[in-house]
């Protein structure tokens, strides 16, 4: 191994360096002072956990995504977590069995065996939203805005927001009572959009042909929220399940047509995504620039069966390191620069200083870096027997 292979980091690890690093612990205050005021409480889960609870209820994706070791103690597998969503729905179903709406939020460091296609890396720091408890859309739209804010809040412009609803594939599929081989093969043909191929398969299996007629439009029904309007047209003689999932895409239209006007709204009636983990609305955030959403959430109700809790669930997540990103300002030129005397008058300003949120960088022995190399755009001066504060400039 040579000297530069020793500092090479694994694939798809990377560490985070000033002035990034600021920008995003800025972001992550201010993000959960945001939360805070909405009424979210701050929960920190832990790193690692055992295999069988950090799994519980995460469907075969998270299972690839996560680090798997041996706990030295017990001989019983762990892994670390790889999402944090799952390791909150066990606190809400286990550690605080809160009664009513519970909102939860958090901001920490996950590990991932692979970099997602998607996500980008493998150490993303995932912020997010849940909020158990809750069945209605209300819960629903509350998350939806919350991400939206969350995006203006770092920075965000231009925003288009896709949305779905699991529930409609999902009541179609259960009225055509496929083969499980089958429904697999629809399945992945919508994922990939293939229109011509669900239409021959669609027509292979299944003979109703009024449920046939509305299964072959589901890939089609994606655009402005017209695709509401025709969608009920398609799915009037549908089940309740599907009127329903109708009602909760236009309540939802309805509250960001008025709230975020700004927002572009695109809707998906084929939209999959995480069909193992979500049980109705789906929605994700993008910007122009990246090729990812910056904010991807939607219903998942029932996790915490598993542990004994079953609860209407809902939220969101998004990666810190990429929100970051989103304005990248230069560094500011904030900070005091003090000279390295050792006066007990100049330790006192510097305290006071310090105290009243000031930046003061002093100057050690022998330094060759200058005022300037600190970021600083004042110093302090002895001026008539005091210490003053002065412009650089000057």
């Amino acid at each position: 191994m040579t000297i530069a292979d020793r500092w090479l980091l694994p694939d798809g690890m990377d560490e985070v360096l000033p002035p990034q690093a600021l920008r995003m612990e800025s972001l992550r205050r201010g993000l959960m002072d945001l939360y805070y005021r909405w009424g979210y409480d701050l929960v920190m889960p832990p790193p690692v956990e055992f295999l069988d609870s950090l799994l519980t209820g995460a469907g075969t994706d998270l299972d690839l995504q996560t680090f798997k070791l041996t706990d030295q103690l017990t001989g019983r597998l762990m892994g670390a977590s790889a999402d944090v969503t799952p390791q909150v729905a066990r606190m809400d179903a286990h550690s605080l069995r809160r009664q009513g709406p519970v909102r939860l939020c958090y901001c920490a460091h996950v590990l991932r065996a692979r970099a997602d296609e998607h996500q980008g890396g493998r150490s993303p720091v995932q912020a997010g939203l849940e909020l158990f408890g809750h069945a209605g859309i209300e819960a629903d739209i509350e998350i939806v805005k919350l991400a939206l804010a969350s995006l203006s809040f770092a920075g965000a412009r231009d925003v288009h927001l896709a949305i779905g609803h699991i529930g409609i594939y999902r009541a179609l599929a259960e009225e055509a009572q496929l083969e499980d081989d089958v429904e697999s093969l629809i399945f992945e043909a919508l994922e990939r959009k293939a229109v011509s191929e669900v239409d021959q398969l669609i027509e292979q299996h299944i003979g109703d042909a009024e449920l046939a007629a509305m299964f072959k439009q589901l890939p089609r029904l994606h655009g402005s929220a017209d695709v509401l309007k025709r969608a009920r047209d398609i799915f009037a003689n549908g089940s309740q399940a599907i009127i329903e999932a109708l009602d909760q895409l236009t309540s939802l239209h309805e509250v960001l047509r008025e709230a975020h006007k700004e927002v572009t709204l695109y809707f998906d009636l084929a939209e999959l995504r995480g069909y193992q983990y979500h049980t109705g609305l789906v929605f994700a955030a993008y910007v122009p620039g990246y090729g990812q959403a910056l904010v991807k959430g939607g219903r998942y109700d029932d996790t915490g069966r598993a542990f004994g809790r079953p609860r209407p669930a809902t939220g969101c997540s998004m990666d810190l390191k990429q929100l970051a990103t989103l304005c990248q300002r230069a560094p500011s030129h904030d900070g005091i620069w003090a000279p390295e005397e050792q006066d007990e008058a100049l330790s006192r300003r510097i305290h006071e200083l310090r105290d009243a949120g000031e930046r003061v960088v002093q100057q050690l022995p022998g330094q060759s870096t200058d005022a300037l190399a600190h970021f600083c755009d004042r110093q302090l001066i002895r001026r008539g027997g005091a210490w003053q504060l002065e412009s650089l400039a000057n």
